[in-house]
């Protein structure tokens, strides 16, 4: 059994993380890896009103009693407000969940200290996913318990230092002393085990969570996650300063396009909402819009449920770990 910082501040069986999917994370998703062994995921922008928020986290502990983490990604958003930023925040507080998972500005910064103050008082443990050890000894000075390290290879919003997980893991956990989860390009027992190695206290995984049978998506998509290589992703948005790397299709390419002839917000905005994704995943239609996912679709070549993927992730980074101290005798 691999037991790390991250798994005893949890009281989990595994060192392993859901990250943040807009429109994805919900309520059975979340239990499904939660029950596995793992730490689901909310994330909070796919509610826009505090009842129905306060409604999934409430749904969530009907499926399980296991503790489960919610993301709030603090970037400019079409939907989201400063408001709806700290309503998230007050009834993560108010429902004492395990932990939440800041990406982009950080609490202090974006709506201020108190709101620190007051996950803290709560009991909430803070992580903020960050991609330079710059933004991570911040994130330990206003007091957060622990950091992702978001490598370049990551889907979603990786920060544009453009530095990889393998660098990044080592060099936050040299520099901190709060626990460091490696995400980005992992998705098998075999990075999971170099993550480790590494120094990470737990890795950190969404694109992986996709391809699985409690995934709330339609099967097209999960399908050509399987059928996808590791080069069939594009960085976009670098123009806007919102960097992000997304699966390539119809969309991706229309936006690179845009970008390449020096198109604003204006005429990405339409292309970049978050209810193309919705459609998306409801009809299945891989090209309508940027499906956010990271490098490690290329170590995508099944469907499992949650348990089966955790627990065969599991006995192949013991095997893994086993192997290297057997060839080190």
């Amino acid at each position: 059994m691999i037991k790390t910082s991250i798994t005893e501040m949890f009281g989990i069986k595994y060192p392993i993380i859901c990250g943040a999917m807009f429109g994805l994370c919900k309520p059975v998703l979340c239990a499904a890896i939660s029950n596995a062994g793992g730490m689901g995921n909310l994330t909070a922008a796919t509610w826009e009103t505090e009842k129905d928020f306060r409604g999934a986290i409430h749904e969530t502990r009907k499926l399980t009693d296991k503790p489960f983490t919610v993301n709030i990604t603090i970037l400019p958003s079409f939907r989201i407000t400063v408001e709806h930023y700290q309503m998230y925040l007050r009834v993560c507080a108010e429902e004492q969940v395990a932990a939440v998972e800041i990406s982009g500005s950080p609490i202090d910064k974006f709506c201020g200290p108190e709101y620190i103050e007051l996950l803290k008082k709560a009991g909430v443990k803070m992580f903020h996913k960050v991609g330079a050890v710059r933004h991570a000894l911040h994130a330990q000075k206003a007091g957060y318990d622990g950091v992702y390290a978001a490598g370049i290879e990551e889907g979603g919003h990786p920060l544009n230092d453009d530095v990889t997980t393998m660098i990044l893991t080592p060099r936050m956990k040299e520099s901190l002393t709060i626990p460091v989860v490696a995400t980005g390009g992992i998705a098998t027992g075999n990075t999971m085990a170099a993550a480790l190695m590494l120094g990470a206290d737990a890795v950190m995984m969404a694109s992986r969570f996709i391809a699985t049978k409690e995934c709330q998506c339609n099967d097209n998509i999960k399908q050509e996650l399987v059928a996808r290589e590791e080069h069939h992703t594009e960085l976009i948005c670098k123009s806007l300063n919102l960097q992000g790397r997304a699966l390539v299709n119809k969309t991706v390419k229309s936006i690179l396009s845009v970008e390449e002839k020096g198109g604003g917000l204006e005429e990405l905005g339409p292309l970049l909402k978050g209810e193309r994704c919705l459609k998306a995943y409801e009809n299945g239609d891989v090209d309508h819009a940027a499906l956010y996912v990271g490098q490690s679709i290329g170590l995508i070549h099944d469907i499992p449920t949650c348990e089966e993927l955790l627990s065969k992730m599991v006995q192949e980074a013991e095997e893994q770990i086993n192997k290297i101290q057997t060839q080190l005798q």
